[in-house]
C-alpha cells in the first residue's frame, strides 16, 4: 500500500472517480488471488482498509457508484450488473380467458386443430396462476448452474446467487434426474411472510412494501444474496426448457416428477377432461383465493399430452396448447376530474380521464383510459349502445375497472350522481400539441369511419416525433438504457444542438456532436461522467441490431412485433426489405402480391408499410439512420437438415391427413414459408380433395403440386 493518498474529505469530484477506478481494479486483482488462486498478497487489515476508503467515498460521492464497485460484489463474484442469460428455450407468454366463453373457445380451437370432435377424450390440467416472478432453473449433471429470470422472453439476468438462497429450491437433482434439466416455475413471497416483514420495517421506522409481488422481485434483484436470504421467498414449479431426456408423457406427470425431485408444485392442480370440470375447478379456486396464502389471478388452463402439445405448437408469443384464466376484474367508484387528450407516435388522439384517487385491487389510481371518442359517447365499435347509451361526462361518478396489469378503464357512469352542470364532451377537431387537423379516416372497403381520431401533423407535430423517438429506444425495439422518457423528453426540448434529439439519426450522432461542443452533458444536473458514459456505451451497443427490432423500430403504423419477425424472416435483409417496399407501391404488381401473400400480412398492414416507404421524409430518416447503424440479415429459423427449409409452400383444398392449421405449424417448424396464395415463388402446392383455381395456377406456373402422402413423405412424416 505504498501510495499516497488524498484525504477522502479533500477529494475533488474527478479525484474521486479516477480513486474509485483504481480501487475497484486493485480489490478485485486481491479478491481473484484470494479466492481463485488461494494466494494473498496483502493481510487482511491492507485489504479491509482498501473496502474502508472506498465505501467512504462512495459515501460522499453517492453518483460516482461503479457498477464493478467492490461494495456491489459478495466474494469474487461481480453482480452490479446482472449478467444475461439467453434461455435454450424461449419462456412464452399465455393467452389470455376473461369469459366462460373464451375457455369453452379455447377449448373447441384444441380439438379443431387436431381435427378431433370435442368428446372429452383430452384432458386438461388446471393450475392455479401464481402472481409472482417466473424463473428458469438450469441444471447439468443433476447439479443447478444457472438461474434466470423471464426478461424479454428470449434473454433474463442471470440471479443464480439469489435463487440459490431460497431453501425451497433444490442445488442437486436425484441421480435418475437426465443429464440437462431446465424447471420453470414462479418465485413468490406469501401473504403471511410479506405481512411480517412489513411488520419489521415499520418497527424499525423503515418505509413499507406495497405488494408481495413487487417485493419478492425486488428481493430477486438485490446486489447482495444476503439481502435476498433475509426475505422469504418461495417457489412453485410448473413447466420446463430444455430437457436432455424427458421423464413423463403428460404434463401431470412432469409436475409429479417435479415433486418427486424435491420441488414446491401446487396443490390445487388438477386434471380434467370436459369444459364443465374445468369450470368448476375455476370457481371453487376462485373461493379459495382470499384464504390461500399466495397471491392468484387466474388459472392456467393446459393440454395434458405432450404429443398433442407438439402437435398444436406455438404461436409468435404463445403457445397454442394453453391459456391462463383470468379472475373479473376490480371495481370502484370515484369521480372524473377532467378529460385530456393524448397524442400517440401514429398520430392517434386517445383520451385520458383524470380522477379522484381510488384503490382498485391494491393499486391507486389517478388516470384511466377512455380509449375514443365513440366510447365517451356510448357507442361501441360496431355502433351498438355502449352503457345502454350513457355518455361520459366531466364532473360524473364514474365506476372504474382494473383486470391485473391491464390499463384502468372507465366500465360505467352512476346517472343518479350526474351533476346538473355536467355537459356533454366535445372531441377536438384540431391536434392539442401541434394544431394541425385531426381527422377519422374512413375505410374504402366498409365506408365507416375508423374509430381513432388522428392528428395530420405527422412529424411536424411534437408530440408523434418524440413518442417516436420513446418507442424507437423502447425494449423490444433497440432497447438503448439510460434512454427513458425522462431523458428523452430532456434531449428533446433541447434547443442545444450539442444536445437535442429530434429522430432517431440523432441518437447515434450524440456523442460526436458532444466531443466538439463546449456544452458537456455531465455538466448537466441529473447526469454525471460515469452516467454519461454508459449512455454513450449503450448507444454504441446498438450500432448493429436484429433485422427485426429495426424494422419494429421505425414506428410504421400496424409493424407490431410479431408482423416485424415476419417481415424479417420473409425478406431476410433490411436492403431485400426495403426494395420489395419501394417496389410495392403499384398495388397488384408483383411486389405487392408477394407482401401481401405472407401469411399474417393482410391488405391493411401491407398499405400501411408501403405508405411509409413512400413518404421523402420517412426515407429521408431512415437514410440518415443507416449511416449510423447496421440491420443485420435475419436468423432464419430452420432446421439445418430439413428439405424445406426457406421454401414456399402454399396448402389447398380439403386437408384429410391434417387440419389446416397443423399443417402450416409443422411446416413453419420445419423452416418452410406458408403462403396464401400461389405465385412464381411458390415451390410447393400441397392439394387435398376439392382444389381449384390455386391449384390451376400452380399447374399454370409449373409450381411443383403434391398430395398430402407426398408432402409427409418429403418431410419425413
Amino acid at each position: 500500500m505504498a501510495v499516497d493518498l488524498v484525504a477522502v474529505e479533500d477529494l475533488t469530484e474527478e479525484q474521486a472517480v479516477l480513486e474509485l477506478q483504481r480501487l475497484a481494479a486493485e480489490i478485485a486483482h486481491h479478491d481473484a488471488l484470494y479466492h481463485g488462486k488461494d494466494a494473498p498478497q496483502i493481510t487482511d487489515a491492507d485489504y479491509d482498509a482498501l473496502k474502508r476508503r472506498n465505501d467512504a467515498i462512495e459515501e460522499r460521492f453517492p453518483g460516482l457508484v461503479r457498477s464493478d464497485s467492490p461494495s456491489q460484489r459478495v466474494g469474487a463474484a461481480p453482480a452490479g450488473i446482472f449478467a444475461q442469460v439467453v434461455h435454450a428455450r424461449p419462456m412464452l407468454s399465455l393467452d389470455n380467458a376473461f369469459s366462460d366463453e373464451d375457455v369453452t373457445d379455447f377449448v373447441s380451437s384444441v380439438y379443431r386443430f387436431l381435427g378431433q370432435l370435442p368428446d372429452g377424450s383430452i384432458a386438461f390440467t388446471a393450475e392455479p396462476k401464481i402472481d409472482g416472478l417466473s424463473m428458469s432453473l438450469r441444471y447439468e449433471n443433476r447439479k443447478l448452474v444457472t438461474a434466470a429470470t423471464r426478461g424479454d422472453g428470449t434473454t433474463g439476468e442471470n440471479v443464480t446467487a439469489n435463487i440459490r438462497t431460497i431453501t425451497e429450491i433444490p442445488t442437486e437433482l436425484p441421480a435418475d434426474a437426465p443429464d440437462v434439466v431446465e424447471v420453470r416455475g414462479e418465485v413468490y413471497m406469501a401473504k403471511s411472510d410479506f405481512l411480517a416483514l412489513n411488520a419489521l420495517m415499520e418497527a424499525e421506522g423503515k418505509q413499507t412494501y406495497v405488494n408481495p409481488r413487487n417485493t419478492a422481485s425486488g428481493s430477486l434483484r438485490q446486489l447482495d444474496p444476503k439481502v435476498t436470504a433475509s426475505r422469504k421467498l418461495r417457489f412453485f414449479a410448473y413447466a420446463w426448457g430444455e430437457m436432455s431426456e424427458m421423464p413423463a408423457e403428460t404434463q401431470w406427470g412432469m409436475v409429479e416428477t417435479f415433486n418427486r425431485w424435491g420441488f414446491p408444485v401446487n396443490p390445487l392442480t388438477r386434471r380434467l377432461n370436459s369444459v364443465e370440470e374445468i369450470l368448476a375447478h375455476y370457481r371453487d379456486i376462485g373461493l379459495q383465493r382470499a384464504e390461500l396464502d399466495y397471491d392468484i389471478d387466474g388459472v392456467v388452463y393446459k393440454v395434458d399430452r405432450l404429443d398433442l402439445q407438439a402437435r398444436l405448437g406455438f404461436r409468435s408469443r404463445s403457445p397454442r396448447w394453453a391459456t391462463a384464466h383470468k379472475f373479473p376484474a376490480e371495481q370502484a367508484t370515484t369521480r372524473l376530474l377532467a378529460i385530456d387528450i393524448q397524442v400517440g407516435r401514429t398520430g392517434a388522439l386517445t383520451p385520458v380521464a383524470r380522477l379522484e384517487p381510488i384503490t382498485v385491487g391494491g393499486v391507486v389510481v389517478t388516470n384511466a383510459t377512455l380509449h375514443n371518442e365513440d366510447y365517451i359517447k356510448g357507442i361501441g365499435n360496431s355502433g351498438e349502445p355502449l352503457r345502454d347509451g350513457r355518455d361520459i361526462r366531466v364532473g360524473d361518478m364514474v365506476i372504474v375497472q382494473r383486470a391485473g396489469d391491464v390499463i384502468p378503464q372507465i366500465v360505467d357512469v352512476v346517472m343518479d350522481q350526474r351533476p346538473d352542470e355536467a355537459v356533454s364532451y366535445v372531441f377536438p377537431k384540431n391536434c392539442p400539441v401541434c394544431g394541425s387537423h385531426a381527422v377519422r379516416e374512413k375505410n374504402e372497403k366498409t365506408g365507416k369511419l375508423d374509430s381513432v381520431t388522428r392528428c395530420t401533423g405527422g412529424f411536424v407535430c411534437r408530440a408523434q416525433a418524440i413518442e417516436h423517438i420513446k418507442h424507437f429506444v423502447s425494449r423490444n425495439a433497440f432497447d438503448i438504457e439510460g434512454l427513458g422518457t425522462k431523458q428523452v423528453d430532456f434531449f428533446f426540448e433541447s434547443e442545444d444542438p450539442a444536445l437535442m434529439i429530434r429522430t432517431a439519426p440523432d441518437i447515434f450522432t450524440l456523442k460526436t456532436r458532444q466531443e466538439r461542443s463546449l456544452t458537456k452533458l455531465e455538466n448537466i444536473e441529473g447526469f454525471g461522467r460515469v452516467s454519461v458514459g454508459k449512455l454513450f456505451d449503450a448507444i454504441d451497443a446498438r450500432r448493429e441490431i436484429a433485422l427485426n427490432r429495426f424494422i419494429f423500430a421505425l414506428g410504421i403504423r400496424h409493424v407490431g412485433e410479431t408482423t416485424a419477425k415476419l417481415l424479417a424472416r420473409s425478406y431476410g435483409s433490411y436492403t431485400a426489405f426495403a426494395a420489395a417496399m419501394q417496389g410495392a407501391g403499384p398495388r397488384y404488381g408483383e411486389a405487392w402480391n408477394e407482401l401481401n401473400n405472407i401469411e399474417g400480412i393482410g391488405e391493411v398492414v401491407a398499405a400501411s408499410i408501403v405508405e411509409f416507404f413512400k413518404e421523402p421524409r420517412n426515407l429521408q430518416v431512415v437514410g440518415r439512420l443507416l449511416d449510423e447503424v447496421t440491420p443485420l440479415d435475419a436468423e432464419m429459423p430452420v432446421a439445418s437438415n430439413s428439405v424445406v427449409a426457406g421454401k414456399t409452400v402454399v396448402f389447398t383444398g380439403s386437408l384429410e391427413r391434417f387440419t389446416r392449421d397443423e399443417a402450416k405449424a409443422r411446416a413453419e417448424s420445419l423452416g418452410a414459408k406458408v403462403a396464401g396464395s400461389v405465385s412464381k415463388k411458390t415451390d410447393y402446392v400441397v392439394a387435398g380433395p376439392g382444389a381449384g383455381s390455386k391449384l390451376d395456377k400452380a399447374r399454370e406456373l409449373g409450381v411443383a403440386v403434391m398430395t398430402e402422402d407426398e408432402w409427409l413423405s418429403l418431410i419425413g412424416g
